[in-house]
């Protein structure tokens, strides 16, 4: 189960970096953009640090709003529902 767990939190952070890249591609050259809900969801699902490595790599989406208050948001539901697994 254990084993599980890390592949997906492997897989799903580097897919949100590729996504993340993408989409800075896809803005520098005029055409259409990712939206912002599915890289939000990406975080969601367990790629908020490679959201964060990936705004800070391609400097991308890093004064967006509401989009940087939803991705902290994430992060700290995130950390907080860890410390609590980790109590338990």
């Amino acid at each position: 189960m254990l084993a599980c767990a890390a592949g997906w939190i492997v897989f799903i952070n580097v897919w949100t970096v590729v996504r993340f890249w993408q989409d800075k591609m896809r803005a520098v050259e005029g055409r259409r953009r990712i939206p912002e809900a599915v890289l939000l969801r990406m975080a969601l699902l367990g790629g908020t640090p490679g959201a964060f490595l990936a705004r800070r790599a391609f400097r991308h989406k890093t004064r967006k709003e509401p989009f940087s208050t939803s991705l902290m948001l994430i992060a700290a539901i995130q950390i907080g529902a860890g410390g609590t697994l980790l109590l338990f």
